[in-house]
């Protein structure tokens, strides 16, 4: 049975362990009480923290671990079912910093696997007393040897000191989780992650030169949270990213490569819950893949009736093909479709598709044929239609993309007032074998037998 505030389910699983008298209870205390409780029980119960006093707005559960009440076998499930664990040392007792890595970070690696994701945050209580400045020198090799280690924090219950930030760190490593987004091994972004930033940064590049202009970066900033940038902030963002790596700034612009070593330096620096803000605004889940209920939101197409594009899908799609329209030709070469689909994971139409409307006498398709495939897919599969105007960024401007299409009536109430507003129609030609059936359909895009 999960966790449960009344109707809410638990977020965050905040287990508590270290060795005896290290101070694991009183640290619990200290929150809940907001103050240094002098006597404590051997072991706190689960202690529940409603969403609405946590900056994160998450359920979270605090579990407490005592060897004097619990037996190993307590202690191997609530490991198992922790979402993240603090691991609290004493800093005036060095032997329960060398059971860290001797005793409780072998048992979580034996109980989880070597390879485990479960973020540790190690605990140094008890800094109020004198003489535990030199601990840390013996803190981080441990931090160096076990990757799964997300921060430490020295604190005291006593002085109250870093109390609230232990737990906050603890609900951050859960809701804002670094492994899926960097590699601290090989100090960079993880394939997934730069992908999904790859594919946000050409989103965001309006004009598609491949930089974000001081404007591009503007936008960029109030969608995601929903304020500008000053002249200010910009122009130490861009020498932040020239400090790290020269060709990040480009005419005054960023980079891709300045881009993704911005979000590099945001998560080297503990700030990894903005690369997350970032993601969640253009539809990526914990897993760095677009949401279900992103790409396909829920359309409901009544018997009779059929899907058509809005006006505000067309538009949307106008502008894509004016965007990527590089020479102003009027139809969009190999290159140019191959740059505006690279943001998505297949090609909506195959190669028959294609040749199926209106392109040059080279192959290239026009905006005719362009608006007459995308018109073709809204009626005929439009969950893809869906799926590809999610991956193009629709839902940036509209809540999703229901906005860029629209539902038919009835078609047996168009018969019964004989009249209708449908622009889209599916006739099926019908006759026996060479009779002319393709040349009759090939002839509407200006095309015969001879041009494939």
């Amino acid at each position: 049975m999960p966790d449960t505030i009344g109707n809410l389910t638990v977020d965050v699983r905040i287990l508590v362990l270290g060795d005896k008298g290290v101070g694991k209870t009183s640290l619990i205390m200290a929150l809940v009480e907001d103050a240094f409780c002098e006597e404590v029980p051997a072991r706190v119960e689960r202690v529940l923290i409603p969403p609405d006093v946590t900056p994160e707005r998450v359920v979270t559960a605090i579990v407490d671990y005592s060897s004097r009440t619990q037996d190993e076998k307590a202690l191997i499930k609530e490991i198992e079912n922790s979402n993240v664990i603090c691991l609290v040392y004493s800093v005036d007792d060095e032997k329960t910093v060398e059971r860290i890595s001797e005793y409780w970070l072998k048992l979580i690696q034996s109980t989880l696997g070597s390879d485990h994701e479960r973020p540790i945050i190690l605990v140094g209580n008890k800094s109020d007393k004198t003489g535990s400045a030199d601990n840390m020198d013996k803190v981080l090799p441990i931090m160096n040897e076990f990757i799964e280690i997300e921060t430490c924090v020295e604190c005291s219950a006593k002085t109250m000191k870093n109390i609230s930030e232990i737990f906050y760190y603890a609900q951050k490593a859960v809701v804002y989780p670094i492994k899926p987004l960097y590699n601290a091994e090989d100090k960079e972004l993880t394939p997934k992650c730069r992908k999904a930033l790859v594919h946000i940064f050409k989103l965001s590049d309006f004009d598609n030169d491949g930089l974000l202009s001081d404007q591009e970066l503007n936008e960029f900033q109030t969608r995601c949270f929903d304020m500008p940038l000053t002249d200010v902030a910009i122009e130490e963002v861009k020498r932040a990213v020239i400090a790290v790596n020269p060709k990040g700034v480009l005419d005054d612009c960023l980079t891709l490569d300045g881009f993704l070593h911005l979000h590099q330096l945001f998560i080297q620096r503990g700030r990894h819950e903005t690369t997350w803000a970032i993601l969640k605004r253009f539809g990526y889940d914990q897993n760095l893949r677009l949401r279900e209920n992103y790409l396909y939101p829920t359309i409901r197409i009544p018997t009779g009736s059929s899907v058509e594009l809005s006006q505000d899908g067309i538009q949307f799609l106008l502008s894509l093909f004016t965007k990527f329209d590089e020479d102003k030709d009027g139809c969009l070469s190999q290159s140019e479709m191959t740059s505006l689909f690279s943001v998505c994971p297949t090609m909506p139409w195959t190669a028959e598709q294609l040749n199926s409307v209106e392109t040059t006498s080279v192959g290239w398709i026009t905006l005719r044929g362009y608006m007459a495939l995308w018109t073709m897919n809204s009626f005929l599969n439009v969950t893809q239609t869906m799926e590809h105007l999610a991956y193009l960024g629709f839902n940036l401007a509209f809540r999703n993309q229901l906005a860029a299409l629209k539902i038919t009536r009835d078609r047996r109430i168009d018969i019964q007032e004989k009249s209708t507003t449908r622009k889209v129609f599916q006739c099926h030609v019908i006759g026996s074998k060479d009779a002319g059936k393709t040349v009759f359909c090939r002839s509407f895009v200006g095309k015969n037998l001879l041009v494939s």
